[in-house]
């Protein structure tokens, strides 16, 4: 009896007590990084770590966020994420100096806990697809007040953009029960609040100066996750950062605006000197690579095809220069256009995703020269005299070593060499090769003229 007692209660014990990874986890805050422009890395690195840290059953996830803005795809997909995480999600705009600018102002929005260091910012949340011009921020009142009705279809796109990104964040702020107006603020002035007014005004929940505060101020807070309240213990979490792994860091290099740009240019020149010298391999192979690597980049980028087409025409014309006499037509149309599909090639409007002039002008610069001197050689590699096998005999001159009815030995190109001519030869005299027969020249007597003045 007393035997199946202690069963009993080491079984209510095991039941009870947590394994050491689940208690390990339970007390783990985990930190994710995101720093600079949002864009397909950083949704693969934010997908990867959130289950991480399912995974290990962390007690919060704190997003340490610090953006001028990204992409519109990538943001939604982070913030469907956010809102379909079994735990809960801390948005900390951090460190001092920091901002949520644009796509930032969204996520931080969607998250479960809104938290800002000191001296930081958010908001400017309008969609930069707009671009430049008039600014689609105001509402055209008619002389009774009321809107005014899109008069264009320029303006009634401006609308259809401006109206969903409005109904978007302030679906967001009324799911985390924030201050909703002033979302829309955000998107349709580009409204912009320091951390003590967004507190103030019921954007935030928290201005803490480091990760303890912020785990300090958020413990005990009630949080929705799915459709059940969540009450936060973050008191005694401690912080634990996970790095994006190799696969996170190459995506975030060669989706960045200026690498895809060069992978480009690079599997562009590979392909075309490979042309030029069919045979070489070595350029083909890395033209080949780079252009794959390039597409799979360009497909995850905002980009304009048109600047894509503008480029190839480019090198084509730049390429062209050296084999038509075109008196630098060519040559010089290549590179407007080279530049211009450089300009064209990325959205300049959104954040940390757009080529600055110098990085054009240089590989516009670095493009022209190198294609012209590449196909230049090329041309004149193809113009050169052979060297080598039947067709370099033909033309070349010897000496008669000995000769009798019509036949005899040559010396051409340091060898010996059976020969026979139509004419009579005599020894040491110069002759040329006009044929070849298998192993017999067919050779002619080079005509030798005087020296003048022989008599002097």
């Amino acid at each position: 009896m007393a035997g199946l007692i202690g069963v009993c209660v080491f079984a209510a014990a095991a039941q009870t007590v947590e394994t050491p990874r689940e208690a390990a986890g339970s007390r783990e805050a985990i930190v994710l990084d995101m720093d600079g422009a949002i864009g397909p890395a950083t949704v693969e690195y934010l997908r990867r770590s959130l289950a991480e840290a399912t995974h290990r059953q962390a007690g919060l996830v704190i997003l340490r966020i610090d953006t001028p803005g990204g992409l519109d795809s990538a943001m939604r997909e982070i913030i469907r994420d956010i809102i379909a995480s079994p735990i809960a999600i801390a948005t900390y705009v951090s460190p001092s100096g920091a901002r949520a600018a644009s796509a930032g102002t969204y996520i931080l929005y969607a998250s479960h806990i809104a938290a800002m260091a000191p001296g930081t910012n958010l908001g400017a949340a309008t969609p930069v697809q707009l671009g430049g011009g008039r600014q689609p921020l105001d509402r055209d009142k008619d002389e009774a007040g009321q809107d005014k009705q899109p008069t264009s279809p320029a303006d009634a796109m401006t609308a259809k953009v401006v109206n969903d990104a409005v109904a978007f964040i302030r679906g967001l702020a009324e799911l985390r029960g924030r201050n909703a107006d002033w979302a829309e603020e955000a998107v349709r002035r580009a409204a912009s609040l320091p951390a003590r007014q967004a507190l103030a005004y019921g954007v935030v929940d928290i201005v803490a100066n480091d990760l303890s505060d912020l785990l300090a101020q958020a413990d005990g807070r009630s949080v929705r996750i799915g459709n059940t309240e969540h009450r936060l213990d973050t008191a005694k979490l401690r912080p634990v950062v996970i790095e994006p792994d190799w696969r996170t860091r190459l995506l975030a290099t060669i989706t960045h605006p200026s690498i895809a740009y060069a992978l480009l240019l690079i599997g562009i020149y590979g392909i075309v000197f490979e042309f030029l010298s069919p045979g070489a391999t070595v350029p083909g192979v890395i033209g080949a690579i780079c252009l794959l690597i390039a597409a799979f980049a360009l497909n995850l980028l905002p980009v304009n095809y048109a600047g894509v087409g503008l480029i190839l025409l480019g090198v084509a014309l730049m390429t062209a220069e050296a084999f038509l006499p075109s008196f630098g037509i060519f040559g010089i149309g290549g590179i407007i256009a080279f530049v211009l599909g450089s300009l064209l090639v990325f959205d300049r409007d959104v954040p940390g995703f757009a080529l600055s002039w110098p990085v054009v002008v240089a590989a516009a610069a670095v493009s022209a020269g190198t294609l012209i001197i590449a196909a230049t050689a090329a041309v004149r590699a193809h113009r050169r005299r052979v060297a080598t096998g039947d067709t370099s005999l033909i033309g070349m001159t010897g000496e008669v070593l000995a000769w009798s009815n019509g036949h005899g030995q040559v010396h051409v190109q340091g060898e010996r060499w059976a020969a026979r001519a139509d004419v009579m030869l005599a020894p040491r005299q110069r002759v040329r090769v006009v044929a070849r027969e298998r192993l017999t020249l067919v050779v002619e007597p080079v005509a030798e003229t005087a020296p003048e003045n022989r008599g002097r």
